[in-house]
């Protein structure tokens, strides 16, 4: 890959239909590059999301941009990023791990044709009750 040439692939996520299901672009990196390269690409592309992953050891860091902003998580960005390193790219395991900046690790398990997803839990937290919207659910 040439300094001008970045792979770019567009997957369609939760589907075996093209032209069905939630789009992606997803760019395989070798290094990161900087942070507006990063949100130019991803506002040229125009889709919700684009993922982009580099190496890391025995696993990849991930990184999502809408065509706005940096988002902290994305499913179906990190779905569609799953299936080109297993798909197009030959990913020899079942398990990739994905470590993200903002949610800590993420993993992808291919059983088959089917990956399953494994996302950080944020644990519920109480919240005051809102009168306005009592009213709005007619509690």
């Amino acid at each position: 890959m040439s300094a001008h040439e970045i792979p770019i692939y567009q997957v369609d996520a939760f589907t075996s239909e093209r032209f069905r299901g939630n789009p992606a672009a997803v760019c395989p990196l070798t290094s990161w590059l900087p942070d507006e390269l990063l949100q130019n690409i991803a506002a040229e592309n125009n889709l919700s999301e684009t993922a982009y992953f580099v190496p890391n050891g025995e696993g990849f860091e991930l990184r999502w941009f809408t065509p706005a902003c940096e988002v902290e998580l994305c499913g179906h960005a990190t779905l569609a990023s799953a299936y080109v390193l297993f798909e197009e790219l030959g990913f020899a395991g079942d398990v990739l791990r994905f470590r993200t900046r903002y949610r800590g690790e993420v993993s992808v398990t291919r059983r088959g044709k089917l990956l399953t997803l494994d996302f950080p839990a944020n644990p519920a937290l109480p919240v005051a009750r809102n009168p306005e919207l009592d009213a709005a659910l007619g509690a």
